[in-house]
């Protein structure tokens, strides 16, 4: 079976930085129109099982109702019969119900703080991430018939992934030497004493920037590391930087339309084999790609460490150009072949 996965986050682009900055809200009439296309990619270059993360919205139900109706499903559509939590739970179980039927590739729809999610739980199948999110630096803008032709390539199980997946880094926080929880692009201390709606746009609270990768033409919090230094996905470092209110500002975007002014000093690299200790002085949080996640207290010893321990994360057009060079989309072959 040539089995493909998709992570359709309801919930993505709906936060509180939507309302405070310029961003685009991707709503999930436009999210259920990039599913049926990543679908109809796929099944076109052989994929013939699709499994959907439920959700409160249905897209997985919509989409296989669209599809029917006007004639065009050809694959096998499964909605995974899990929906419980309408939050991150369902992300969980999904991508471990999608690991346990070795499927070939996941394509997840959300942000950074989405993929983070999947990133908890996946192993070895590749993922291809568009974005839909808010602040993104992991996902990027793919046409979705595109996302399903790589998800085909992928899935297939003709190319060794190596030739178009990166193994991504992660930054790991540990408390009293148990992980406590991960992020895939930046961690961000803050003072802030409460996780509230989660979502850390209020740049005055933050003293401390960890980052896996940096550049100024991402946004967020990553970009104001970006402006000082440049590190690429296939470094195998990261860096932190201090907030520092007498230090040198540098202007970062940090949410569509709003560039503003930030005191840091220079980036200190962290090298995989690095631990960083961070001992609290008084309560606040830390924020995983962009959302607070962990509370705080004080006298409490926390490590971060870089590694790369993340997602197979597909390049696509490399997949695209794999597939090309290997005759994966001659349609005569396929049906000779057939």
């Amino acid at each position: 079976m040539n089995a493909i996965g998709i992570i359709a986050n309801p919930a993505s682009g709906k936060d509180i930085r939507r309302l405070v900055s310029h961003a685009t809200v991707i709503d999930n009439n436009e999210k259920i129109n990039i599913v049926e296309r990543i679908i109809l990619g796929a099944q076109q270059l052989g994929v013939d099982k699709v499994y959907l993360m439920p959700d409160a919205y249905n897209m997985g139900y919509r989409v296989q109702d669209k599809l029917k109706t006007s004639g065009e499903l050809k694959c096998d559509i499964q909605v995974i019969d899990i929906y419980r939590y309408d939050g991150i739970e369902d992300t969980l179980n999904s991508v471990q119900y999608m690991e346990e039927k070795n499927i070939g590739c996941i394509v997840t729809l959300g942000g950074d703080g989405t993929n983070r999610a999947v990133a908890k739980v996946i192993r070895e199948i590749p993922l291809i991430a568009i974005s839909t999110g808010t602040n993104n630096v992991y996902p990027v803008m793919i046409e979705g018939t595109i996302a399903g032709i790589a998800a085909a390539v992928v899935a297939s199980g003709k190319f060794d992934k190596k030739l178009f997946t990166t193994k991504d880094k992660l930054i790991e926080i540990y408390k009293d030497g148990v992980l406590k929880d991960i992020a895939l692009i930046d961690a961000v201390i803050t003072r802030d004493v409460f996780v509230g709606a989660k979502a850390i746009w209020d740049v005055e609270s933050i003293e401390k920037i960890f980052i896996t990768e940096s550049h100024p033409a991402s946004i967020g919090f990553s970009s104001v590391v970006g402006s000082k230094i440049i590190i690429k996905d296939e470094d195998d470092f990261g860096a932190y930087v201090n907030v520092i209110i007498d230090e040198a500002c540098v202007l970062a975007p940090m949410a569509a339309g709003i560039v503003l002014p930030i005191a840091t000093d220079q980036p200190v690299i962290l090298n995989f084999k690095d631990e960083y200790e961070y001992h609290t002085s008084c309560r606040g949080t830390i924020a995983l790609d962009g959302e607070r996640e962990i509370e705080f207290a004080e006298n409490q010893k926390y490590v971060f460490k870089i590694s790369r321990n993340g997602p197979y994360h597909v390049d696509v057009r490399k997949a695209l150009e794999v597939g090309q060079a290997n005759g994966f989309f001659c349609v005569c072959k396929k049906i000779k072949e057939d």
